[in-house]
């Protein structure tokens, strides 16, 4: 994997929008002199129509992030990729047309949007059907000794199979640990030279996966092993960038403290995030606003109780504050007290259900983001009545509240919804990640696919 803006991107994955922007250049081109011919337009300059082709490739890759084109699961199934890419295009399409009515640009005309639709189609899933083939071999991916043959070891095995993986296993080392839970790991009493070793297997990186440091670390070896040039990883930091979370089971304390991130040099980002929160929810607030009328009356007119209601939330340091939300449950929905939400939760109403399926009942935070208590992007608030709970039974969970509550984060797009304490710990990794590798760039691609979670309802409870 690739470190962009302190978040990891798989090589194939980046290849492979590489490899797409370009075909969405041709294919455009390709609908242009089409279109050019059965009118008789003179075709003009090919650079001078670069600029166009530029946008019409950008505006698409947006969309295709958006939808979940580059997600794990369309690199692993082809008809998953299909179903993404198919509404990608489509979406891409309709907003280039909506340009085109608004502007009236030649450069996007409806006819030649058709073209360019169809003949992206066919390259896009061309050129996916060459990926399935090339990478399921282990080029393009960096070759990883593991020194460990433990249940450690059987994770990243585990982890170094799936299509998007950005490394292949190139063997096991048994550091004595008892007994191993790989196949073909080499003892470590057979091995003269570790250093040696490595070089003959032409590894670019030594992992190392012993289970809770019961064996003394190897320090001799690492030590030759990175002087030789050979860049030396631990398990907890493998994990992190190959899936995108930080893995509770494995980190304490001191690796969070002097691993790289929680960067204090946020002053610029911070000041960006929060003008655009301004920006953002002020132009929500005046384009739903019409919406959210419409349905609070309907909420009324459905069942019994006001169309809104405001709930405690744990914010930034722990402060507590109220969100706003159009009543989805029944009035009396938490008359035994506080609770989880639950699939099939009989306390939701008939409205309420289609509302979160929408997600239109969030709406009106919009309202907490613009007075600061709030952010677009960040990890979700809890209610105080369990915050006291999860922080006594998951390591780390206050650390989650020094970064300012969002409407949708990292774990949101990356974890279905959760109503459990084991739920609470999963998507409590994401969002010690997302407070770790903070960004800009990390917001963007977390509001762009935000988007898929819309479409697609995923974690609707």
């Amino acid at each position: 994997m690739v470190r962009l803006f302190k978040h990891y991107i798989p090589y194939a994955v980046i290849l492979l929008c590489i490899v797409d922007f370009a075909l969405l250049v041709v294919a455009n081109e390709l609908s242009w002199r089409l279109r050019a011919m059965q009118i008789g337009m003179d075709m003009g300059s090919l650079l001078a129509r670069m600029a166009a082709h530029g946008a019409f490739g950008a505006v698409m890759i947006l969309a295709m992030v958006s939808v979940g084109v580059y997600a794990s699961e369309a690199l692993r199934s082809m008809r998953f990729a299909a179903a993404r890419l198919l509404v990608a295009v489509s979406l891409g399409v309709i907003a280039l047309a909506f340009v085109d009515f608004v502007v009236a640009t030649e450069q996007f005309w409806r006819s030649t949007l058709v073209y360019s639709m169809g003949l992206a189609i066919v390259l896009l899933m061309g050129n996916r059907l060459f990926f399935h083939a090339a990478f399921g071999s282990a080029v393009f991916r960096r070759r990883v000794l593991v020194l460990g043959s433990g249940a450690r070891a059987r994770r990243i095995e585990v982890l170094s199979r799936r299509p998007e993986s950005g490394f292949a296993v190139a063997g096991f080392v048994d550091m004595n640990e008892g007994a191993p839970c790989v196949e073909g790991a080499t003892p470590r009493a057979e091995i003269e030279n570790l250093t040696r070793f490595v070089e003959s297997l032409g590894v670019s990186e030594v992992v190392l996966a012993l289970q809770e440091r019961r064996n003394a670390m190897p320090l001799k070896d690492l030590l030759r092993i990175k002087t030789a040039g050979v860049h030396v990883n631990d398990f907890s930091s493998l994990i992190e960038r190959e899936t995108g979370r930080i893995d509770l089971d494995t980190v304490n304390p001191s690796w969070l403290i002097f691993s790289d991130g929680f960067s204090s040099g946020r002053a610029v980002s911070g000041a960006v995030k929060r003008l655009f929160d301004i920006v953002a929810s002020s132009c929500v607030l005046l384009l739903t606003g019409p919406v959210v009328l419409v349905f609070a009356l309907l909420v009324k007119l459905d069942s019994k109780g006001p169309a809104f209601y405001r709930q405690s939330r744990v914010g930034l340091f722990g402060v507590p504050f109220d969100v706003i939300k159009l009543r989805s449950m029944r009035s009396d929905a938490e008359a035994a007290g506080a609770q989880w939400a639950t699939k099939d939760d009989p306390r939701i109403t008939r409205l309420g259900r289609f509302l979160r399926k929408v997600r239109i009942d969030e709406l009106p935070q919009a309202w907490t983001v613009l007075k600061g208590e709030m952010s677009f992007v960040g990890p979700r608030p809890e209610r105080p009545e369990f915050v006291a709970d999860l922080e006594a039974h998951i390591p780390f969970f206050a650390e989650r509240h020094m970064v300012k509550p969002g409407i949708t984060g990292w774990a949101q797009i990356n974890y279905p919804y959760g109503a459990s304490v084991e739920d609470a710990r999963n998507k409590l990794e994401y969002d010690l990640y997302y407070a770790k590798n903070y960004t800009p760039f990390l917001d963007l691609l977390i509001l762009l696919q935000t988007l898929r979670v819309v479409i697609w309802s995923e974690g609707a409870r």
